[in-house]
């Protein structure tokens, strides 16, 4: 199996179009009220959907990861463009197969998380 994409259904996806540009650049697809960006080998998109209204009132509850070598400096820069964060970079040092990982958690004018974070390495989840 091979994950694909992710779709984030809201009640104004032209709202979440607009933020998502503003972090992620030109959409790669445009298409019938969907709009999506390619991250890496996925991809991320926002679209209307009937039983989706007004934000999300568990913002927890998924959480979709981009990964980068550079969390600080990808956080600043999306920071400067307008990312609403949710919590600065921080790192799970107390966790052996963790230590010297970072994680930035940001959300989106519907309060979806998404977050930056290092690259795993191979066996950390093993």
């Amino acid at each position: 199996m091979n994950f694909n994409n992710i779709l984030i259904g809201s009640e104004d996806p032209k709202r979440l179009t607009d933020y998502y540009t503003k972090l992620f650049g030109k959409p790669a697809m445009e298409d019938g009220g969907y709009t999506g960006w390619a991250i890496g080998s996925g991809f991320v998109a926002v679209g209307p959907h009937s039983e989706v209204h007004g934000r999300n009132t568990q913002p927890g509850r998924i959480i979709w990861n981009i990964e980068t070598p550079d969390v600080k400096g990808e956080f600043e820069r999306m920071k400067a463009a307008g990312a609403i964060v949710v919590r600065d970079p921080y790192s799970f040092d107390d966790v052996p197969q963790a230590a010297g990982m970072l994680i930035a958690t940001l959300a989106d004018p519907d309060d979806n998380y998404f977050q930056l974070m290092s690259p795993m390495e191979p066996g950390a989840t093993s």
